[in-house]
C-alpha cells in the first residue's frame, strides 16, 4: 500500500505556544484520514504544513513522494485544499470561480466536469449567482469543487461541515466516500464525532500532541472499564450531583444525559438514594457502549 503522507516528529511554535508538538502520523493512498479534536488542537497549522503553506520548526514532512519544503512548487499542483473559512472570490459567481481555479492549474471545467458532476448538479441552478450569495451548505459545495476541478491526488478538508445543516452534512460525506473511485486520498479534520466514524483512520489530537490513531470502531472499544448513562430531569444539577459523589471517577455530558464512571466499575449502590437526597428524582441508569467522544476525554485524563 502507498504511503501518501509521511510525517515525522512536525513541531510548530507561535511565540510560546506550541502548536503542534513532535506530530508523527502517516496516510495510505485511498484512505479517508480524519483528525478529530477541539478548537485549538493543532488541525489547521498541520494542515498548512501538509499543504505547504506553513513551515514548520522542526521534523520532516513527505506528501505524495514530495520534501514538503523542498518540492513546494511540484507538490501544489497535486493537492486540493479546502480551508476552515470560505476563501473564493465572493464578487465572482458560482461559474466564474470554478472556470478561475480550472484556469490556475492548467485545466478546463469540462475536461474534469466527470469529478465534480455529483456536486455541481446541486450549484447548477444557482450558477449565475454570486458566491456571498449563497447559503451555508452551497459555499462548502462550491469550495468542494473548487478543489476538485484540477483532479489533485489528496484532498485536504479543513473542518468542511462547520456551520453546515444536517442534509447538507451528509451529502457532504457521502461525496467524500466516493472519492477513493477516483483515486483521490482525504485528509480531513472535524470537531464532529459522527462524521469521524464514516473515515477509515482517525488521530485524536489534543493540544498539538496526537493521543491515538486507529480506525474509529477499534478507538472506541478501546475505552477502559464500564461506562454508565445517566438521564434525569435538570442534567446541570445531575451532573454537578454525580461529580460530587466519592466514588465517582468522571461525568460529563453527553446530549441529554450524563456518561459516568465508577470505582470498581460498578454504580454504588447508595447512588440512586444519594441522588434523592440531593433533590434529583426519577433517575435512569444503564450501562453504555462507549463513544468516541468517550474515549477522547478518557485519553486526556490520563
Amino acid at each position: 500500500m502507498k504511503t501518501v503522507i509521511e510525517a515525522e516528529e512536525i513541531s510548530r511554535n507561535f511565540g510560546k505556544v506550541k502548536a503542534l508538538d513532535n506530530v508523527t502520523f502517516s496516510v495510505n493512498e485511498g484512505e479517508i484520514f480524519g483528525f478529530i479534536g477541539p478548537d485549538g488542537a493543532g488541525k489547521t497549522t498541520l494542515f498548512r504544513i501538509v499543504t505547504t503553506l506553513l513551515l514548520p520548526d522542526s521534523g520532516t514532512m513527505k506528501v505524495l513522494g514530495f520534501d514538503s519544503i523542498k518540492d513546494f512548487r511540484e507538490l501544489r499542483k497535486h493537492i486540493g485544499y479546502m480551508p476552515g473559512r470560505f476563501s473564493l472570490y465572493p464578487d465572482l459567481s458560482v461559474e466564474e470561480n470554478l472556470n478561475f481555479y480550472a484556469t490556475v492549474f492548467g485545466t478546463t471545467v469540462n475536461e474534469n466536469y466527470s469529478l465534480i458532476e455529483a456536486i455541481y448538479k446541486h450549484l447548477e441552478p444557482f450558477r449565475k449567482r454570486l458566491a456571498r450569495d449563497l447559503s451555508g451548505g452551497m459555499k462548502q459545495k462550491l469550495a468542494l469543487s473548487c478543489a476538485l476541478i484540477h483532479r489533485p491526488r489528496l484532498l485536504v478538508l479543513d473542518e468542511p461541515t462547520t456551520g453546515v445543516d444536517a442534509v447538507s452534512r451528509v451529502e457532504f460525506w457521502e461525496i467524500l466516500q466516493g472519492m477513493k473511485e477516483h483515486n483521490i486520498t482525504v485528509l480531513v479534520s472535524t470537531p464532529y464525532m459522527d462524521e469521524a466514524m464514516r473515515c477509515n483512520r482517525v488521530a485524536l489530537i489534543q493540544q498539538g500532541q496526537i493521543l491515538t490513531i486507529d480506525t474509529p470502531d477499534n478507538i472506541k472499544s478501546g475505552f477502559r472499564g464500564k461506562l454508565f448513562k445517566i438521564k434525569a430531569p435538570g442534567k446541570f444539577k445531575l451532573i454537578n450531583a454525580v461529580r460530587d459523589h466519592h466514588n465517582t471517577l468522571s461525568a460529563y455530558p453527553f446530549g441529554d444525559s450524563v456518561h459516568a464512571t465508577f470505582f470498581n466499575d460498578t454504580v454504588p449502590e447508595d447512588f440512586v438514594n444519594y441522588l434523592t437526597m440531593k433533590g434529583i428524582e426519577n433517575v435512569q441508569i444503564t450501562e453504555s457502549e462507549a463513544h468516541i467522544e468517550d474515549r477522547f476525554l478518557e485519553l486526556m485524563n490520563i
